[in-house]
């Protein structure tokens, strides 16, 4: 019930989806379309009226379509009043047909300008040819092929996968969460007593016979060995585990999940099969008539036991083992905890602080003279802390990438450079750092506060993790590979054990250093997420004492 329930809810948001990005691409085809056509008109009509001025000067008229065809991405095509072609921007004019029954031509002839999209004679695909009556209805004509406008389509198409991707996830997981708030009042069931819960209507005549069913159990767990092949080869294919378990404490049945996972002996005893302690705990206690609950680790994985009693007439208690793998469950959960832990540790370090000389100050414990020392660092590790929670809430807003992308736009970046060096001047020169900047011009498509705080942190680290007389260079380089941002210094380094963690959050390869210069680990953890954000490659070069380099190679660029 609860994969068709999830089926029928996620398959309905997929559709809705897909017409979603369907209409979408309609859209973009449109505009994209109706950009060419005008570029093409614009073209046509500025390559006329020069032709215009040439006059009756064929030969100064063709030169100057030559130069221009040369450089035009579309084809441009020259037409004679009689239909002769006389220049052709893609192939020899002298192997062209007489264009005067062209319709374009026809309309351009009598109206002054005819457009039209149709396939071409020459080429044989999808064209659109608007053409121009330049002077005494000799025709200027300029043709694009209709695939360009895909080809535009195209570059354009990762977006729209990307947050494809982002909306399916959001609506398995809104979908997940509906599924159980609808599945939950059936779990919570109680099997040993069906007929005493409150639940769905509609499962009324299911609970009557469960009831029913439980009076049967130990005959059917008799009967189970006999059937035991039967059964096996229905539950061969689940992935999670089942054992069922007599009240004798001997293994009726395993199926193959349940034997790999806990590797033993499955035509024994229960302690055969298994020899973790808990294991043998839960089911001891599931033999005792309680449900039991437990965890397992094997192999590298992590499984949640579940361990029912199954009562037998007057015989004492079976039991029904159900294995689960949670391991990526357990993985997230583990991430999530260190972060909120992370973050607490963080966050009371300072306020510790601040409470510790605001209470002597308030005590009335300080002497005169040393009030306004306490007051400083009450103000230093203010700062420090809401530094903390502004890289914080950044970190939370790059989660949510998303949103922000609806929000790019034309940046440049030799800019933002400049601008980064020029606010960090007076902070190098005061620890004795020469901070320099060398920029080519270069644009990409991006969110320009998240990529101000990219450049500003790997600057401010070059900074404090330098040494006195020490230098940090910004180069940016428009290169084959993409647009190469390249921050660069001749500091303490980073040694290699630490090289493969320092974006990690919170992480902080001198923790004294760190807390010297206010830093909070997240600089380099909010470079690494801008870097996603915006499809970009981090490289990072480094070399304890001698200096470190971080590249960033942005491959949205504008053209």
């Amino acid at each position: 019930m609860k994969k068709k329930v999830f089926r029928s809810i996620f398959l309905s948001s997929l559709l809705v989806l897909v017409l979603t990005i369907f209409s979408t691409i309609s859209v973009m085809y449109k505009i994209y379309s109706d950009e060419v056509k005008s570029e093409i008109k614009s073209e046509a009509e500025y390559i006329g009226n020069a032709v215009m001025i040439f006059g009756e000067n064929q030969e100064k008229a063709l030169e100057y379509l030559s130069q221009t065809g040369k450089k035009s991405k579309n084809r441009i095509t020259y037409i004679n009043n009689d239909g002769t072609v006389l220049y052709d921007s893609f192939i020899s004019a002298s192997e062209l047909d007489n264009h005067l029954d062209r319709p374009e031509i026809e309309t351009a002839m009598h109206d002054g300008s005819g457009e039209i999209t149709r396939a071409s004679d020459t080429f044989g695909t999808e064209t659109y040819y608007y053409a121009f009556n330049a002077y005494e209805n000799n025709i200027v004509r300029v043709a694009c092929d209709t695939k360009n406008i895909f080809g535009l389509i195209k570059n354009t198409l990762w977006l729209i996968i990307l947050i494809s991707i982002f909306i399916i996830i959001l609506s398995f997981i809104i979908t997940l969460l509906i599924t159980k708030s609808i599945i939950k009042p059936i779990n919570k069931i109680d099997l040993n007593h069906p007929l005493e819960n409150e639940t769905y209507e509609e499962l009324s005549p299911l609970l009557v016979k469960m009831a029913h069913q439980n009076k049967q159990i130990e005959a059917q767990i008799e009967g189970l060995s006999k059937s035991k092949n039967e059964f096996e080869y229905i539950t061969s294919n689940m992935s999670e585990g089942l054992v069922i378990i007599s009240n004798a404490g001997a293994v009726v049945s395993a199926n193959k999940s349940a034997r790999k996972i806990l590797s033993g002996n499955a035509d024994g005893s229960y302690l055969q099969l298994c020899r973790d302690n808990d294991y043998i705990h839960a089911v001891e206690k599931a033999l005792a008539g309680s449900k039991a609950e437990c965890r397992l680790e094997h192999n590298g994985r992590i499984y949640h036991l579940t361990v029912n009693p199954v009562e037998s007439d007057n015989s004492g208690f079976g039991a029904v083992v159900f294995i689960v793998d949670i391991t990526e469950r357990e993985l997230s959960d583990k991430m999530r905890r260190e972060f909120s832990a992370n973050v607490s540790h963080e966050l009371k370090t300072p306020l510790t602080s601040i409470m510790g000389y605001a209470e002597i100050i308030s005590n009335g414990i300080a002497q005169k003279g040393d009030i306004p020392h306490f007051a400083g660092m009450i103000h230093t590790e203010s700062a420090r802390l809401l530094t903390l929670i502004e890289d914080i809430i950044k970190l939370s807003q790059l989660d949510e990438e998303g949103q922000l992308q609806d929000r790019f736009e034309k940046i440049e970046l030799s800019e933002v450079c400049r601008n980064v060096a020029d606010e960090l001047a007076s902070k190098a020169k005061s620890l004795g750092i020469t901070l320099s900047c060398s920029c080519q011009k270069a644009e990409i498509n991006g969110f320009k506060p998240v990529i101000h705080e990219m450049i500003y942190n790997l600057c401010d680290n070059a900074i404090i993790y330098n040494k006195k007389g020490g230098k940090a260079d910004i180069t940016l380089e428009n290169t084959e590979k993409g647009i190469v941002l390249t921050v660069s210094d001749n500091g303490i380094g980073i040694p290699p054990e630490h090289q493969s963690r320092v974006f990690e959050r919170f992480y902080r390869v001198d923790k004294s250093h760190s807390k010297e210069t206010g830093g909070t680990g997240l600089g380099l953890s909010i470079v690494r997420h801008g870097a996603m954000l915006h499809n970009a490659q981090i490289k990072l070069k480094s070399e304890a004492g001698k200096g470190t380099e971080i590249k960033i190679i942005f491959n949205n660029t504008v053209h």
